[in-house]
C-alpha cells in the first residue's frame, strides 16, 4: 500500500485526484503501478486503477490477471470495479471508502450483481489515515480552505 499512497501523491503534484494503485503478481513482485491522469490524458477513464491493469496486462500479454492482487488507495468506483471483475483480479485491497462515488461497499455495489462474473476478495481499510488524509487535503487545496 505504500507504493500506492507514494502514486498517490505523485498524482496530487500532477493536479489529479490522489489516487494510486498497485497489481502486484502471485510471488509478490510489484507487476504494475499507477495514479489518476484523468487531466492529464483527458481521459476520464484514466484511473489509477484502469491505468494499473492496463499496464499489467501489456505487460504480461494477456487481458486476465487471475492471481493478481490490487492495492488501490481510494475505494474504486463502479468503472473501476468493473474492471477488476472483468480482469479477474483475486483480491482488492484498499484504503479510504467512497460514500459518494464507491463502486464496491457503496453505490453500486457491482461484486454483488449476479451480472458480475468474477468477485475478488476484499479488504479495506488498508492505511485509511493516510489515504482519506490525502484527498481530504487535496481537496481542501482546491477550495481555499
Amino acid at each position: 500500500m505504500d507504493l500506492a499512497l507514494d502514486e498517490a501523491r505523485a498524482a496530487a503534484l500532477r493536479g489529479e485526484v490522489p489516487v494510486g494503485a498497485v497489481i502486484v503478481a502471485p510471488g509478490g513482485a510489484v507487476l504494475a503501478q499507477a495514479g489518476n491522469r484523468t487531466r492529464e490524458l483527458n481521459d476520464p477513464t484514466a484511473h489509477a486503477e484502469i491505468l494499473a491493469i492496463r499496464a499489467a496486462c501489456a505487460a504480461l500479454g494477456q487481458e486476465r490477471l487471475a492471481g493478481y492482487d490490487l492495492y488501490v488507495t481510494l475505494e474504486p468506483c463502479p468503472m473501476c470495479a468493473a474492471a477488476i471483475s472483468a480482469a479477474r483480479i483475486a483480491r482488492l485491497y484498499y484504503g479510504a471508502a467512497d460514500p459518494k462515488s464507491g463502486g464496491v461497499a457503496f453505490g453500486a455495489r457491482v461484486f454483488t450483481h449476479a451480472q458480475c462474473h468474477h468477485s475478488p476478495e476484499v479488504y479495506d481499510g488498508l492505511a485509511e489515515a493516510d489515504a482519506a488524509a490525502l484527498l481530504r487535503g487535496f481537496f481542501a487545496g482546491r477550495r481555499g480552505a
